[in-house]
């Protein structure tokens, strides 16, 4: 059995588009992304999926809080899920909110961050040490959350050449989702029922070519 953590935010964890900063609903487990990725995978893989929502790269957020800092809690997260066989970090959304004030080359910073924190810790069980980084599609400055991502649109339409080249450089495994899907109109950031799919079914093809290159 394989095991393969996916370490990420909101859409990670299955956020429906929300229509209200009050909306809070989840898609079922059988249309989140990590479990369409298993089931695409087949039965010698397990996915773990942790997302958390308003999850960022590296930074305490000012106004929700220290623990969504990516970095905060990546190593114990980890460590309770070894041995390992792969992990999936797609992260990046919320760095873009305004009161951060990043640009896409210090988000794509973040993103290596995690990854060489990953590479320092003994999680793989004496395997191979594989990552695989999956770029978020880009942000539309519409809905309910317009006014927090202002801006988030342009930068982050450049945040997967920069993923790309970081992924090559380390080894790393990569997919731009948003090659594959598009952000909900309805909010502008959250991915609809059947953009998790597509993308589930997208990570494991792509994640089943890196496993087999690595080998």
């Amino acid at each position: 059995m394989k095991t393969a953590l996916c370490y990420g935010d909101s859409n990670t964890w299955g956020c429906v588009p929300m229509g209200s900063l009050s909306d809070d609903a989840r898609h079922e487990e059988s249309r989140r992304w990590p479990n369409v990725m298993q089931n695409a995978l087949g039965a010698d893989w397990r996915a773990i999926g942790e997302g958390l929502p308003g999850r960022t790269t590296v930074h305490d957020d000012p106004v929700e809080g220290g623990h969504l800092s990516g970095l905060a809690y990546l190593r114990p997260c980890l460590e309770s899920h070894r041995p390992l066989d792969v992990v999936l970090l797609m992260l990046g959304t919320n760095d873009f909110k305004r009161r951060f004030c990043l640009e896409a080359e210090e988000i794509a910073q973040g993103i290596e961050r995690l990854m060489v924190e990953i590479s320092h810790l003994d999680v793989f069980g004496g395997k191979e040490k594989r990552i695989f980084v999956i770029c978020p599609p880009p942000i539309a400055v519409v809905g309910p959350l317009a006014t927090m991502f202002q801006d988030a649109d342009r930068k982050s339409r450049q945040l997967a050449p920069l993923l790309r080249d970081i992924a090559r450089r380390r080894g790393a495994g990569f997919l731009d989702a948003g090659e594959i899907i598009r952000s909900s109109p309805i909010d502008g950031i959250h991915l609809d029922a059947d953009a998790q799919v597509a993308l589930g079914r997208a990570v494991a093809a792509a994640l089943s070519a890196f496993i087999a290159k690595t080998a």
